[in-house]
């Protein structure tokens, strides 16, 4: 019988005749290497993915460290997500370390040869996907990885945590329904993005179960930036019939909303309603406090990270978690004017 040692070394051996490389070109590849070129890479990669090789726990030293990988550190919830990985690592001794990279679909290309060489306990990553070449990367190497997605909603085969959208979208909406408004607004984020969709079909059909008629002029498409919400708000408010409430798909927009409604004159809640999402800590320093839609970010960070440790024991019976949200009602939202 072959040594799990022979064992792999078949199986590399195997790997280097089937992509016409050397051992040592295999090797470089494993331990993360710069100097081989990327179609090289690429092709092990594959090959290792598909023999299912997994690194030995003794081939290297591991550092204790989790990574989360955003592709922009500024927003609002970027802290919250970082307070949930932190909260997590810190019981299970690692580190936390923060990377910025790529688009808010997926990494850039860059990253990939930086994580590979800092071999950490597992990714967090705040992303719609994962490239299939990243991975096959990722697994050869035997690195865990889970999405926090509150941009998208992933394939199948990658582990994930997300939470109920189009149910945050009902309970905003269906709020300012219950207020007595009937000419509602909506600014939702990018419409690439799976979690703007959500929010917005959360809105229609709240719309639809009150009978109440959805106006187009009324549907907006943000950023989840401040500035989209402050643009599309002071389009909507110029309008010849301007709505009196309006659902923000982020609480950034919603402070946006705030703004131009400042800017023009008008008085929050008493001729404006407006609901945000997320509820970040500034959101209950507003003026007023904000309603807004909970989504549980620290939480969601939590299970990501609980669930990449549980991946590197192998016990992982659900890859795929979804969290509710909760209506926080406050100062923005109250019955129209009449």
């Amino acid at each position: 019988m072959l040594e799990k040692d022979q064992v792999d070394r078949v199986t590399l051996a195997q790997v280097a005749t089937e992509a016409g490389v050397s051992l040592s070109t295999v090797s470089k590849v494993l331990n993360g290497r710069t100097d081989v070129s990327p179609t090289t890479r690429e092709r092990v990669e594959v090959l290792l993915d598909g023999h299912g090789y997994r690194r030995r726990s003794g081939a290297a030293p591991e550092a204790p460290l989790i990574e989360i990988v955003f592709h922009e550190l500024d927003s609002a919830w970027a802290m919250e997500l970082i307070r949930g990985v932190e909260n997590v690592a810190s019981e299970a001794g690692a580190s936390v370390v923060l990377t910025e990279s790529g688009t808010r679909h997926s990494p850039g290309p860059e990253w990939i040869d930086g994580v590979l060489r800092r071999r950490p306990l597992g990714v967090v990553l705040v992303f719609s996907t994962l490239p299939e070449q990243f991975k096959s990367q990722l697994r050869s190497r035997a690195i865990p990885f889970v999405i926090v997605d509150p941009a998208g909603d992933p394939p199948p085969d990658i582990p994930s945590v997300g939470s109920a959208n189009w149910s945050g979208g009902v309970a905003a909406t269906q709020h300012l329904i219950d207020q007595g408004h009937r000419r509602i607004a909506i600014i939702t984020g990018p419409a690439d993005m799976m979690c703007s969709v959500a929010r917005l079909a959360g809105y229609r059909s709240a719309m639809a179960m009150a009978s109440l008629p959805v106006d187009p002029e009324l549907i907006r498409y943000g950023d989840f930036h401040v500035d989209g919400g402050y643009e599309n708000a002071l389009q909507l408010l110029g309008g010849d019939q301007p709505p009196t409430a309006i659902f923000a798909g982020s609480d950034l927009q919603a402070l946006g909303v705030l703004e131009a409604a400042r800017t023009k004159g008008i008085r929050v809640p008493r001729d404006l309603s407006v609901v945000g999402y997320d509820d970040v800590p500034i959101a209950r320093w507003s003026s007023p406090a904000l309603t807004t839609v909970h989504q549980p970010l620290k939480e969601m960070a939590e299970e990501a990270t609980r669930l990449i440790l549980r991946l590197r024991d192998g016990d992982a019976t659900s890859t795929r978690m979804d969290l509710g949200v909760d209506l926080v009602v406050r100062q923005s939202t109250a019955a129209p004017r009449r």
